[in-house]
């Protein structure tokens, strides 16, 4: 009950003084805009960068899954070819 009180008689406070030194607080936030914005740019830049960096991870994942798979296709290949030809071996020794 206390901090609900307190909360209120803060915020009573702060809009009186709000009021009265309203041409300083103006200035201050004239003088924190820019930096906000620096700040803010400086934060969406560091997040494109990550996000950049997150979509190359991607698709260098996908590439290598996509050559994995590759590759085991190949391997596939390479054993059906070598049962095909041992077949056509032992067919030309049975026909010889």
């Amino acid at each position: 009950m206390s901090l609900l009180i307190g909360g209120i008689l803060s915020a009573i406070f702060g809009l009186i003084s709000l009021i009265f030194c309203w041409s300083d607080f103006m200035t201050i936030l004239k003088g924190s805009l820019p930096i906000f914005l620096l700040l803010g740019g400086a934060l969406a830049v560091y997040v494109g960068i990550d996000e950049i960096q997150e979509r190359i991870r991607e698709e260098r994942q996908r590439q290598e899954e996509k050559f994995a798979k590759a590759q085991e296709e190949i391997e596939l290949v390479k054993a059906e070819a070598e049962r095909y030809k041992e077949e056509l071996n032992r067919l030309k020794e049975t026909k010889q």
